[in-house]
């Protein structure tokens, strides 16, 4: 490892663009930063496609225009929400030189993790500098795109772009500037610039029949000691993917620190937040998920218009593989989290796969992500698991730096099981919802035939379900098709069982029981019409209760004293401090502080089914009950990251335990048949 410190210039060899890339328009950027003022300047050459106009953002001007070496105006012809389109009266494919600059917004670092997942400026700051793709810093002339970086900042600063580093020069003394030019000769979709008060480490890979390979982390100087363990990690994951999958595509990788709470990858580096790099599970998962975005996001593009997969299969292929290599209990629970999701997502969210563009709130994650990652299990366990790595290996060849949909990936998976999968993804990709499914009959039949009735909701899916029959001695797996609304199957035995439970394993994207859907936060979080229930006269108290439940909710909840618990079915958080939130739940009859939470940390949350309603038969609560206003304040920020979990106990703002209550699926018991015999 080395710090960059020690390097005065680097070169890295330029790999050919194919022929398909050669066709693609080229964007040629030279810009200057400072990151204290906020001032931005750059000089961009690039093509005019068919419309004839490029977008900025707002805060930026276009001050000289000229095609071919000749002057023209640049015209302002219109708002598109923070950009102004920009024509400069020149045909298809002319090249146009622009010089634009303004002062860009400020680092707003009051955003939480929901605020940076939604639209965001290019935003400038000496502590960092974040100019996301989306953020319409540069002109963008065609969907596609390959380009050169010239990058200027102070002396203090280290900034990138995704690409392969050209030239990178460090400034001599305080009163120098640090330069780095960046190419990426693949198609580009966007460009994002980060830039802070970095300490960068390097350490180069030697790789067999390709260029060495840099990875670097640009941390600040806080989690500088981390950097050795991200290099490591990140070489791992790479030679993993490599395997799995296919070469890797790029000569570079980067992890780069983030005073925002992001978690993004893009070609070649990642963006993670300074405040959960520390965080054992960061390394342990999310960093292999980004790293392999390189190949599904980045590297095979998702075709937005047609449902975006790049999630759900990054998803499975990381952060999921890496709790089947950890265990198979570890395995299911995830999958069990993924349904329960599922199930606290409110009737009206419910959409199809082919809808789903970016995760912009919980709805979406629950079915991007986890519904999405259900469906490539689903399709492992239909077409086995060597299919489907080659199915994997047959995209990344076929539809590399090129747009995929999802029925690309279908015939990817066609191609590799030599069967035919459309009646598969119709149903799991086109289709919202899940289906509903239970065992309305088990009977034993002359001691040795098992008869089952299996209803399912309406429209009826195409099922392969897995039932597990049980004796006192051992239990048998067995799968059964079922295509109709009830479907009557019999099944031939050498021995009586005693119960059946219908996908114990959970292995099917269905809507789960009652006894395996114990309350858990998200169904708080993702409500359509919330309740926010103060137990507490104090301003202060109440402030803070106030501030928690608007980052918690993603809708703004209707505000009632203790005493309106009772009225309405809809979620409620009832908030306040410890004496106040047992005293509301004593006069109110509730259950009181679960034994396993009291006493424990500053404040504690937990979820419980308060009463019985007719449409929903059980209303949910969730309690957050704190030492003082101060330990809400402290609290606030993490606590929309538990969705998945029951009960928590926080020490300021560290979470000391954290569970799901306990809720086992449900034994059918075998009833013998009249008149028959039994033995």
């Amino acid at each position: 490892m080395k710090p960059l410190s020690r390097l005065a210039f680097v070169f890295a060899i330029a790999l050919p663009a194919s022929g398909l890339h050669a066709q693609i328009p080229r964007l040629e950027l030279e810009l200057r930063l400072e990151p204290a003022s906020r001032v931005f300047q750059a000089v961009a050459q690039f093509e005019i496609s068919d419309r004839d106009g490029f977008l900025l953002h707002r805060s930026l001007e276009v001050r000289r225009a000229a095609i071919a070496g000749e002057t023209v105006v640049p015209q302002r012809a219109g708002r598109h929400g923070e950009s102004v389109l920009w024509r400069v009266g020149a045909p298809k494919g002319a090249r146009v030189r622009i010089e634009y600059g303004g002062t860009l917004p400020e680092l707003d670092r009051a955003l939480d993790a929901r605020g940076v997942l939604g639209a965001k400026p290019p935003m400038a700051s000496d502590e960092g500098s974040y100019l996301p793709a989306s953020g319409d810093w540069y002109p963008r002339s065609a969907t596609l795109f390959t380009y050169r970086v010239s990058l200027s900042l102070p002396a203090s600063q280290r900034g990138l772009v995704a690409g392969r580093l050209v030239s990178e020069s460090l400034p001599q003394g305080s009163a120098g500037r640090y330069a780095a030019v960046f190419e990426f000769d693949h198609p580009a979709d966007g460009i994002d610039l980060l830039a802070g008060p970095y300490v960068v480490r390097e350490r180069m890979v030697a790789r067999e029949g390709a260029a060495p390979l840099r990875l670097r982390t640009y941390f600040a100087p806080a989690v500088d000691a981390l950097s050795d363990a991200y290099l490591e990690d990140s070489r791992r994951y790479i030679e993993l993917y490599t395997q799995r999958i296919g070469a890797y595509p790029h000569t570079e990788f980067s992890v780069v620190s983030s005073p925002l709470p992001t978690g993004f990858g893009m070609p070649t580096m990642t963006y993670l937040g300074e405040s959960v790099l520390k965080l054992a599970f960061i390394r342990a998962t999310s960093l292999g998920h980004e790293v392999l975005h390189n190949w599904w996001g980045n590297g095979v593009f998702a075709e937005l218009s047609r449902g975006n997969w790049s999630e759900g299969l990054t998803t499975f292929m990381a952060d999921y593989h890496y709790k089947e290599r950890e265990s198979a209990d570890a395995a299911r629970e995830t999958r069990l989290a993924w349904l329960r999701d599922f199930a606290a997502l409110p009737r009206d969210a419910h959409s199809p796969l082919a809808s789903f563009r970016s995760r912009t709130h919980g709805a979406a994650a629950a079915l991007g992500y986890g519904k999405a990652a259900m469906v490539f299990f689903m399709l492992r366990d239909l077409i086995g698991e060597p299919a489907f790595e080659r199915g994997a290996r047959l995209l990344w060849e076929s539809r590399q730096f090129r747009f995929a949909s999802w029925d690309d990936l279908r015939s990817a998976f066609e191609q590799a099981s030599g069967r035919s999968l459309q009646p598969f993804f119709a149903q799991w990709i086109e289709r919202a919802g899940g289906p509903r499914l239970r065992v309305v009959k088990a009977e034993l039949r002359d001691g040795k035939h098992l008869e089952l009735d299996i209803e399912q909701s309406a429209p009826a899916y195409a099922l392969c379900v897995p039932i597990e029959i049980v004796a006192p001695d051992r239990s048998e797996t067995r799968w059964v098709d079922i295509q109709g609304e009830r479907t009557a199957v019999t099944l031939d035995l050498a021995w009586q069982p005693q119960g059946v439970r219908l996908d114990p394993e959970l292995r099917l994207w269905r809507v789960l029981d009652a006894e395996q859907l114990p309350p858990i936060l998200r169904r708080w979080i993702l409500a359509r019409s919330p309740r926010l229930v103060l137990a507490s006269e104090a301003a202060d108290v109440r402030v803070a209760a106030a501030s928690l439940a608007k980052g918690f909710f993603e809708r703004a909840p209707q505000v009632l004293e203790a005493a309106g618990l009772a009225e309405g079915s809809e979620p409620a958080l009832l908030v306040g401090r410890h004496a106040e939130i047992d005293a509301a739940l004593a006069r109110l009859g509730l259950p009181p502080r679960p034994a396993r939470l009291a006493g424990r940390g500053t404040a504690q949350v937990w979820t419980v089914w308060t009463a019985h309603d007719r449409e929903n038969d059980r209303v949910p609560l969730a309690v957050v009950s704190a030492r003082d206003a101060e330990a809400l304040r402290q609290i606030a920020r993490a606590l929309p990251h538990y969705g998945a979990r029951s009960y928590l106990a926080f020490e300021g703002a560290r979470a000391i335990e954290t569970g799901v209550w306990s809720a086992p699926g449900r034994l059918i018991q075998v009833t013998a048949r009249p008149g028959a015999i039994s033995r």
